[in-house]
């Protein structure tokens, strides 16, 4: 085997200010006559050059693409390559990684542009999302956003619309009132510069390149009066931390609600009901109903109420318990008539027992919606309803929305969802 004489430094920076490396970094760079740069810093290094070095240096403007790789294969020397930061966090490291030895690759990491960011920032960061969009598909934020991390730092793409990118995918999934939107350029430079951003809002025109996005969710103070009249957002509702989309999307709870068509009163019943959206935002519309919530989930009761105060609504009953220990209870054997039922989340023999018992309490134009994702167990809850004298229709809810990318725009697809619909003839 060839042994390897040549050594690769990769030196992480944080400012153009020389005397900031360490003494022992400042020596290699100025011992190393083949230099690296990327393009964007080539003008700042170029003077450490000629401030410090007494020997003429072969600088290298770097893209960080095969012309690199192929110029550092081409040095029988030892080369120095500048890098941003931690060169092995979303850096060039990998790359470098993947085309030289790890014999001949040493690292010198300075901190990342997100350490920085969050210490201006004052907040901690060990539970923080990272993503970087820097030359990368944004599918991934996307994915990220999504699931609603506490706090998300983005690495952006100038060159690619990267926050305009950010913006619109807040805007388009509703996140914009979710998260405080932190711009932070020119991290530990002469230049530095850190503003909070309003998304609804065109950005500013004079952004450096040099630039990342720190989004820090905000507590929700949902104030009723600011509330649309129907098809609420899926963030006017609070869910569970690990269960971010334990709610009836809107899409989906639009279209319930419009199937249960309303009485100005009655009794209405929200089973397996969540964060409790779709009988909330039922009792929103119709004030004068009685809603009855069921969920089995610890601390689903709690969640409820929150959410009922956050809509100005007060519901009937909230119960944290199964429905199937409910159904013959002595409460629900009081109740003369149920007028509207909503079943979600539990299984083929609860929803069919539900069906049974309730059907026995509900007269003639009452109705069942049964919102599923299971096509298999449609036929055998078709045939309960009808066989407790319902009229049937089948509807599939297939909805889609549009999402910012970084070649332009994509449709991307809610679940599918079919609602089931029984109204009682006899």
């Amino acid at each position: 085997m060839t042994e390897i004489k040549r050594k690769i430094h990769v030196i992480g920076i944080n400012s153009f200010e020389f005397q900031e490396l360490p003494i022992n970094l400042q020596n290699l760079f100025l011992e190393t006559v083949n230099v690296a740069i990327p393009d964007s810093y080539f003008k700042e290094i170029e003077l450490w050059a000629d401030r410090n070095s007494q020997q003429k240096k072969l600088l290298f403007a770097s893209k960080s693409d095969k012309n690199l790789i192929s110029w550092i294969k081409s040095q029988k020397n030892d080369v120095v390559l500048i890098s941003r930061g931690d060169p092995l966090w979303f850096g060039i490291g990998r790359i470098l990684l993947e085309n030289f030895s790890k014999e001949e690759l040493f690292f010198y990491p300075s901190k990342t542009c997100v350490q920085i960011a969050f210490s201006k920032l004052k907040i901690a960061w060990q539970d923080a999302t990272f993503i970087s969009i820097h030359g990368r598909d944004s599918t991934k934020l996307i994915k990220t956003l999504k699931l609603k991390p506490s706090t998300l730092a983005v690495l952006t793409d100038t060159k690619n619309k990267g926050l305009e990118i950010i913006q619109n995918n807040l805007l388009e999934l509703n996140l914009d009132d979710f998260y405080e939107f932190w711009l932070c350029e020119e991290l530990g430079l002469k230049d530095e510069k850190i503003r909070k951003l309003n998304v609804k809002h065109k950005f500013p025109s004079d952004i450096s390149e040099l630039n990342i996005v720190v989004l820090i969710r905000k507590e929700q103070h949902i104030k009723d009066n600011d509330m649309s009249l129907f098809g609420l957002k899926d963030s006017a509702f609070k869910t569970f931390e690990d269960r971010p989309n334990l709610l009836t999307k809107r899409e989906i709870r639009i279209q319930i609600l419009a199937d249960l068509e309303l009485p100005e009163s009655g009794i209405i019943l929200d089973i397996g009901a969540g964060c409790g959206s779709i009988g909330l935002e039922a009792l929103k519309l119709r004030p004068t109903l009685d809603l009855l919530i069921i969920d089995k989930r610890i601390g689903s009761k709690e969640l409820i109420i929150e959410n009922s105060k956050r809509l100005s609504v007060s519901p009937l009953d909230i119960f944290e318990e199964d429905i199937n220990n409910l159904l013959h209870s002595n409460y629900i054997n009081s109740l003369i008539n149920i007028n509207r039922v909503i079943i979600g989340g539990c299984n083929k023999n609860t929803k069919l027992k539900i069906i049974n018992v309730l059907s026995k309490k509900m007269n003639s134009g009452d109705i069942f919606v049964i919102p599923l994702i299971d096509i298999q167990i449609i036929k055998d809850l078709k045939e309960a309803l009808k066989e407790n004298n319902f009229s049937v229709s089948l509807n599939l809810i297939q909805t889609y929305k549009s999402l910012t990318i970084s070649d332009g725009i994509r449709l991307e697809p809610n679940n599918p969802v079919f609602l089931l619909k029984g109204r009682k003839v006899i």
